[in-house]
């Protein structure tokens, strides 16, 4: 998340909303958003219905839930989806950034 909110107005200026899952119950989530004072959205998901949905998947064995993140357009359409295999495998936001900007040019 730290690497996200080093670049949010950069996610801001491609007009895109960060919403990040997690499995925490609603008041641990809301106290370390507190804590930590994030800037985008933090949607507390403790019994992983939303997880479900988008297929995270749980490895005991590299320390719980792999780090996954989708690019949905404003139709509510996946256009991205980006599946971890370790806590470190997570895409630089460059990547995500020129993704964002292809699909706001195929909108406009």
């Amino acid at each position: 998340m730290a690497q996200l909110r080093q670049d949010y107005a950069k996610f801001e200026s491609e007009n895109t909303a960060i919403v990040v899952v997690g499995p925490e119950k609603a008041k641990a989530f809301a106290k370390y958003w507190d804590e930590n004072n994030l800037p985008f959205i933090g949607l507390p998901d403790p019994k992983h219905t939303v997880l479900k949905l988008y297929g995270q998947e749980i490895k005991l064995f590299k320390l719980g839930r792999m780090p996954a993140q989708a690019i949905i357009d404003k139709d509510g359409v996946a256009r991205y989806a980006h599946y971890g295999h370790s806590m470190s495998d997570i895409p630089e936001n460059k990547e995500l950034l020129k993704i964002l900007s292809e699909i706001n040019k195929e909108e406009n």
